[in-house]
């Protein structure tokens, strides 16, 4: 007599539960909690030091923002340190030395809308894989599950070209 009205609840939560999305539609599978209270340290972002310039006058006029003189371009920073220069992130383009394998790369045709459609294409995966995971007893990251098919196992790959004939660079041992 208790089973039937067990099963009723159960039932009963579920469908109140699945209504409970409205007209948004949650499709994250990522789970990126902190895991306390703490502080979060990379919402923090040091600045440069303060330093007087030689010339007050030539100080931009400061912007409501904007950034300032101090802050920090990560990116930029990134750049430079695995040898590039800043002004190969502002160039708009190709770079002409980039052309050979631009060409080689579009021989078979470019889509303009190639993102447009990857994207549309991915939020209906996300959609389909994401069907039952707010149900869950315990927070779980169903990203890496979701796209398992599609990710490559590196040291499988590895061997199957080195099979192959192509020369490939050493790997580092497994950390299994």
């Amino acid at each position: 007599m208790r089973v039937p009205h067990l099963l009723f609840v159960l039932i009963a939560s579920l469908g109140v539960s699945a209504c409970s999305l409205g007209s948004e539609r949650d499709i994250s599978m990522r789970q990126l909690d902190k895991p306390g209270e703490g502080p979060d340290e990379f919402s923090i972002l040091p600045s440069r030091p303060l330093e007087a310039p030689a010339d007050y006058a030539a100080l931009p006029t400061p912007t409501p923002g904007q950034s300032n003189l101090t802050d920090r371009n990560p990116v930029a920073e990134g750049i430079a340190a695995l040898g590039g220069t800043s002004a190969s992130r502002s160039a708009s383009g190709v770079p002409a030395s980039d052309m050979a394998l631009l060409n080689h790369v579009s021989r078979n045709g470019v889509s303009g809308d190639i993102r447009a459609t990857l994207a549309a294409e991915d939020e209906d995966f996300r959609t389909r894989k994401s069907r039952f995971t707010k149900i869950r007893l315990f927070k779980t990251d169903r990203y890496a599950q979701a796209y398992e098919r599609q990710t490559l196992e590196p040291y499988g790959e590895w061997y199957r070209f080195r099979r192959t004939g192509v020369q490939t660079p050493a790997a580092p041992p497994r950390g299994e």
